[in-house]
């Protein structure tokens, strides 16, 4: 249980790190396809040590690949419409509690009664960012985000259990989906016409891509290690790994400078007692 919670903070970090990129950059669509890109050929690699995930694995990463890209549709969007400091919390959060449901529902998983209050206290804390004056643009899409956050959890969770019972089977699992993403991503931004302005895009940013696209790759492949610990449920690690959510509403308060960041961080202060007793109940 340790090393999964330590693998899943690590992993909240990364992840806060690079949605700061992506929120922060001038073209998102561009920055999110370049850190799949980058994350990809980065850690390339690893698939050529530990081979690729097993045929079992396969139809799940490739339906997470196409997932993906509602994801990043989704995220560009509820970037554009909202504060970081906003979108990024509910996003995160609400993609725990769909992946918690969804473990539960889809894939056997196991959560106490205390576990489920402690959602419960996570999604009360999440209703506590909509503000009077958010508007429908904001709230939909960062709740079209956290469904799909949810959905390609449980997903990749399915897929990387059959993955292997290795450490580095599991972590070759989340390369192949990154690789799997940036692929599909390629595909659909070359058919829209932006092929060049991401090459130009790559020129002029590439340290930021390069970072990015390592803070990707290892947070979510830090992830689907964790899930896969023998007695760790997916509820668990989602939630904890949602920890995440503090950070994104301290930077947006104290870096970006957004109007409700102080009241958005209490608001996330609450997720994370939730996040706390979930710990606690597991």
């Amino acid at each position: 249980m340790a090393a999964a919670t330590l693998l899943a903070l690590a992993a909240a970090a990364l992840h806060a790190s690079w949605n700061l990129i992506v929120k922060t950059s001038a073209d998102r669509e561009l920055a999110a396809w370049g850190q799949f890109v980058a994350g990809a050929l980065l850690f390339l690699p690893v698939l050529v040590v530990a081979g690729l995930p097993p045929v079992a694995a396969w139809w799940f990463l490739i339906a997470s690949g196409l997932v993906h890209l509602l994801y990043v549709e989704g995220l560009v969007r509820a970037y554009h419409h909202g504060d970081f400091s906003f979108a990024y919390p509910i996003a995160r959060g609400g993609g725990a509690l769909v992946g918690a449901v969804l473990g539960a529902w889809l894939l056997g998983d196991s959560l106490s009664t205390p576990a489920w209050i402690a959602l419960a206290i996570v999604a009360v804390g999440l209703m506590s960012f909509v503000r009077p004056g958010a508007s429908a643009a904001s709230i939909g899409w960062a709740v079209f985000t956290a469904a799909i956050i949810g959905g390609y959890t449980a997903l990749d969770t399915a897929g990387v259990r059959r993955s292997g019972s290795g450490v580095g089977d599991r972590f070759a699992y989340g390369v192949a989906l990154t690789v799997c993403s940036a692929v599909a991503l390629t595909v659909v931004g070359i058919a829209r016409g932006r092929g060049r302005e991401f090459t130009a895009m790559i020129a002029a940013r590439w340290p930021w891509v390069l970072l990015s696209g390592i803070c990707l790759t290892g947070a979510y492949s830090a992830v689907l290690v964790a899930v896969s610990i023998d007695g760790v449920d997916l509820g668990y690690v989602a939630t904890l790994r949602e920890s995440s959510v503090v950070l994104g509403a301290l930077i947006g308060w104290l870096f970006l400078k957004e109007r409700l960041g102080g009241a958005r961080l209490l608001s996330s202060l609450v997720v994370l007692g939730g996040m706390i007793a979930l710990i606690r109940a597991g």
